[in-house]
C-alpha cells in the first residue's frame, strides 16, 4: 500500500504562488522490482528549487528540482535482493513510501494481444478442441502458481499523438492465484524460466495493446532516422491534424445514432456500428502509444525487451516489417540510452489453412515472417520460431508456454551467459550445384533433423522426407521441391523439372502446415527466401 505522508500535500497557495506535489511515474510503487547490476534511474517532478531526497537499500541521494519542475537521481547498481524492503521519497514538505520492494531482473513486454493475452483469456477452452489439453495445462498453471518474487507491472492504455507523456497509469502484481490471471502468457512464461534458471526476483513490464500496428510503438524521432519511414511518417501527422481541424464531434454522435437506430430496427443482424472515435484517439496513429504508453516507463532501468507484435502488419507494409522494426529497437536503445539493449521478438505463429500448392507472394504473413528474421543482423537481438506451435483456427494460440521458453533461450545466452542453443536453423546463405541449390544454415545445433512436434511435448525425431521446401526456375513458377539433409548443417533442394533454378523457398505460407526441418535441440527451422540466386548462369 502507498503511503503518503503529508505536511503540506495538493493543491496549495505559498504566496500567491501555485505549489506541485511531489511526484513520480505511475511505475514506482507498491511491489516494484528494480533493476539489479546496473544504475538505477528514480525521476519525478516538484517545485522548481526543492530539495528531494531519495532512500533504499541504505542509499540516500539528494537533488534539487529544475526550473522545469524536473528532477531525477541515480541510484548505484545493486545486487539482487528478495527481501521486501521499503523505498522512500522525500522533500520538505512530502513523503512518499512504497513497500515491498525487490531487487531483480526486469523486462519489458512489448506488442500486441499475443503479448498482451493474459492468463484469464488464454483459459478459455480452446478454438480447436485438440488444443484443449494446453489450455486445461494453463488453467493448472494459474491456481498453483505462488512465487511472490516473481511480479509484473501492467502500464494502462493512454493515446499521445504529439506529446510525451511521463506520468503513465498501472500498478504492480505478483505470480501468486487470483493476481496472476492479469500476467501475460508470453511473458509469463518467458519469466518463468528466467526466475528457475536465475534465482532471482524477476519483473515483467506488460506495455502493449491488442490489435495494434507496430507504427504507433515507435518513437516519433526514429522515423527521421529512415528516409521511407520519414515520408510516411510526415503524411500520416498531416492527414492526422487535418482530420482534427474538421472533426465534428456533434455530427458524428448524430451519424451513429442514426445508424444504431436502423441497426436496431434491422433486429441488431451484423456487426454493431462502432462509436465516434475522435482522431487523436486511433490507436493505430503513428507514436501515439510509443508517446502515451512507454515514454512514462523510460528510463526505468531494465534488462531488454521482449516483443510479439506482426499480425496486424501482415496487411500494412509487410515488406517494410523489418525497417520499421529496426527503426523501433534503435528508438527504444536511444531513449533508453542503452546501445545494447537486448531486443528479443516472436516470430508470428502458423496460422489460417494449410494450402496444397507453393504461395508466392499473395500472402503478408509469410513476408512479415521473413523480414522479422532479416532484422536479426542487429546485435544483441534475437528471435522465437513459432512456426509448429500456432493454431490453424485461432489467431491468439495456446502454447504460449514454448513461446515464452525459446524467447528465454536468447536471453539466458546473451545476457546471462549460458551456453545453449538459442535458436532453431536460420537461413544463412544458398549456392547453385547444377540443377541443385545447396542450402545453409546458422544455428544448426548439434545437427539438422526432421521432427515433429506435438502441443507442449518435447520435438520428437523422425525419419520423413523433408517437407515445404519449394523452388522455382526464371518463368516463377513454383513447386514443391525435393530436399534432404546432406550435412551437419546443409539441405539440398531441386526439382528434376527445374534445370536453372532462380529461388528457393521453406515454409513460405501463413500455416506451412507440415515443414518438419529442426535443429537435434528440437528448435524449429524459420520460414525464408533466398531471393533471386546471384550465380545463375
Amino acid at each position: 500500500m502507498k503511503e503518503w505522508i503529508l505536511l503540506a500535500y495538493g493543491l496549495m497557495f505559498a504566496g500567491g504562488t501555485f505549489a506541485l506535489e511531489l511526484e513520480l511515474p505511475s511505475i514506482f510503487a507498491d511491489k516494484m522490482v528494480l533493476q539489479r547490476d546496473m544504475p538505477v534511474p528514480v525521476w519525478g517532478t516538484a517545485d522548481a528549487g526543492t530539495s528531494i531526497t531519495v532512500e533504499f537499500a541504505g542509499q540516500i541521494k539528494t537533488v534539487v528540482a529544475d526550473a522545469s519542475n524536473h528532477w531525477n537521481v541515480m541510484l548505484d547498481p545493486m545486487e539482487a535482493c528478495s527481501e521486501p524492503r521499503v523505498f522512500q521519497v522525500s522533500s520538505l514538505n512530502a513523503q512518499i513510501s512504497f513497500s515491498d520492494v525487490l531487487v531483480g531482473e526486469v523486462w519489458f513486454a512489448g506488442g500486441q494481444s499475443n503479448m498482451y493475452r493474459p492468463f484469464r483469456m488464454l483459459m478459455s477452452p480452446a478454438v480447436d478442441p485438440a488444443y484443449e489439453p494446453v489450455a486445461e495445462y494453463l488453467r493448472q498453471e494459474a491456481a498453483t502458481a505462488d512465487d511472490p518474487l516473481f511480479r509484473q507491472y501492467r502500464a494502462g492504455k493512454i493515446y499521445a499523438p504529439f506529446n510525451e507523456e511521463w506520468k503513465g497509469r498501472g500498478g504492480w502484481s505478483k505470480a501468486v492465484p487470483g493476481e496472476v490471471n492479469e500476467f501475460c502468457g508470453t511473458a509469463y512464461f518467458f519469466g518463468r524460466e528466467l526466475r528457475r534458471e536465475l534465482d532471482v526476483p524477476v519483473a515483467l513490464i506488460s506495455c502493449n495493446l491488442g490489435a495494434t500496428r507496430i507504427e504507433p510503438w515507435i518513437a516519433p524521432k526514429a522515423f527521421a532516422k529512415n528516409d521511407i519511414l520519414k515520408k510516411d511518417y510526415e503524411h500520416e501527422m498531416a492527414v492526422l491534424k487535418k482530420e482534427i481541424e474538421t472533426w465534428d464531434e456533434a455530427a458524428e454522435k448524430e451519424k451513429y445514432k442514426e445508424a444504431t437506430t436502423v441497426w436496431e430496427k434491422n433486429g441488431k443482424r451484423g456487426r454493431a456500428p462502432a462509436k465516434p472515435e475522435k482522431p487523436e484517439d486511433d490507436k493505430q496513429v503513428y507514436g501515439t502509444l510509443y508517446n502515451g504508453m512507454v515514454s512514462p516507463i523510460i528510463p526505468y532501468a531494465i534488462r531488454g525487451v521482449i516483443w510479439y507484435q506482426g499480425e496486424s502488419n501482415t496487411g500494412n507494409f509487410p515488406e517494410q516489417y523489418d525497417i520499421r522494426l529496426e527503426a523501433l529497437i534503435d528508438g527504444w536503445r536511444r531513449a533508453w540510452s542503452q546501445n545494447h539493449l537486448y531486443f528479443y521478438w516472436c516470430q508470428l505463429a502458423n496460422y489460417k489453412d494449410a494450402k496444397a500448392e507453393p504461395m508466392g507472394d499473395e500472402d503478408g504473413w509469410p513476408v512479415v515472417q521473413d523480414r522479422m528474421r532479416r532484422a536479426l543482423h542487429m546485435p544483441d537481438t534475437g528471435m522465437a520460431v513459432l512456426n509448429d506451435i500456432g493454431e490453424a483456427k485461432d489467431i491468439h494460440p495456446k502454447n504460449k508456454v514454448d513461446a515464452g521458453k525459446r524467447l528465454s533461450f536468447w536471453a539466458l545466452n546473451q545476457a546471462y551467459g549460458q551456453e545453449l542453443v538459442v535458436s532453431g536453423p536460420l537461413y544463412k546463405s544458398a549456392e547453385r550445384d547444377g540443377n541443385k541449390v545447396v542450402i545453409t544454415f546458422d544455428y544448426a545445433g548439434s545437427g539438422l533433423m526432421t521432427g515433429r512436434k506435438h502441443l507442449m511435448d518435447p520435438t520428437e525425431e523422425v525419419q520423413e522426407p523433408l517437407k515445404r521446401f519449394q523452388i522455382c526456375d526464371a518463368s516463377g513458377d513454383w513447386k514443391w521441391a525435393e530436399a534432404e539433409i546432406t550435412g551437419s548443417d546443409q539441405v539440398t533442394v531441386w526439382h528434376d523439372s527445374i534445370t536453372e533454378p532462380v529461388e528457393v523457398r521453406y515454409a513460405w505460407a501463413p500455416n506451412p502446415e507440415g515443414a518438419n526441418l529442426y535443429n537435434k535441440e528440437g528448435l524449429p527451422a524459420s520460414v525464408f527466401t533466398t531471393g533471386v540466386l546471384m550465380n545463375v548462369d
